[in-house]
């Protein structure tokens, strides 16, 4: 593979489908700064008809930094725990089990922005994918704040906001962490506005795990998210992203957020192994 990565945009919001790259196969130094600078162009990466095993989904991943391995225990892979598994599917019976796996997320929100080093990039391999639902929504935060104007962007320049994984699960309907995961991500604060460490760019550092903004009252804090999640999820920012089995997606958590959208999990199968890679201190 040489240097030259045939890419194609995937729509006018953001995002590139990048063709003939086998990422199983190995990968040379040139080839991975080629990927490496694309990811940073567009924020997502799309590779169609991928076929990865777990091991080498784990080496790619590996290749951008240092894996998360998810304080949620209960979604590890059983052999990788860098895979964070999310599926309908009994392991034990291959049936659906008609739920939903994992209800956080189905809202907006930037991986680990609950924890003091928030994710760099989110890599989704797609497994099994439903024939209807299931997609997955990305919000532009670098557009988003180039859009707001100047009086708001005074406004929230140095405001920082706590995010809790704990509270924005409860928020989303799924059961309370334990003890032992809670002592493991504790709250954490955050600029609300940030700069990619790479490209210099300002963008929102919004999520559904933020509980409240520092030094405002309950109700203005309640009131500023709200509009500035409102303004950000707006639809001339969002892509959504229809799956396809074999897919592997990429994204950049710095300066975007991301939803599922709901499917028939009764019915339908979806299987998707997720890796995250660890980013920087936001600034």
């Amino acid at each position: 593979m040489g240097l030259a990565l045939d890419l194609s945009p995937i729509s006018p919001v953001m995002g590139a489908e990048v063709q003939g790259v086998d990422l199983a196969a190995p990968m040379d130094a040139p080839a991975f700064a080629a990927i490496r600078a694309a990811f940073n162009r567009h924020g997502l990466l799309r590779f169609p008809a991928q076929t990865l095993d777990e091991a080498a989904l784990v080496a790619f991943s590996r290749r951008f930094g240092e894996l998360q391995i998810h304080v949620l225990d209960e979604y590890r892979h059983p052999r990788f725990p860098e895979i964070y598994v999310l599926s309908n599917v009994d392991r034990a019976t291959g049936e659906t089990t008609g739920r939903h796996p994992d209800l956080g997320t189905l809202v907006w929100h930037s991986d680990l922005s609950f924890q003091r080093r928030p994710a760099l990039a989110t890599i989704l391999y797609g497994i099994a994918v439903p024939k209807a639902g299931g997609e997955t929504l990305f919000a532009d935060l670098a557009a988003a704040y180039d859009a707001l104007d100047g009086a708001l962007k005074r406004r929230i320049a140095g405001l920082r906001a706590i995010h809790d994984l704990d509270h924005s699960r409860q928020r989303a309907g799924a059961p309370p962490m334990t003890a032992v995961q809670r002592a493991e991500a504790p709250p954490v604060d955050h600029p609300l506005v940030r700069t990619h460490p790479e490209t210099g760019r300002k963008g929102l550092y919004i999520s559904h795990h933020i509980s409240r903004i520092e030094g405002l009252p309950e109700a203005d804090s309640r009131a500023l998210l709200g509009e500035l999640m409102a303004h950000a999820t707006g639809e001339r920012f969002v892509y959504a992203n229809r799956w396809r089995s074999g897919d592997v997606v990429m994204w950049d958590n710095r300066l975007t957020m991301h939803r599922a959208t709901e499917y028939d999990a009764a019915r339908e199968r979806r299987v998707i192994h997720r890796t995250v890679v660890k980013g920087d201190v936001p600034v």
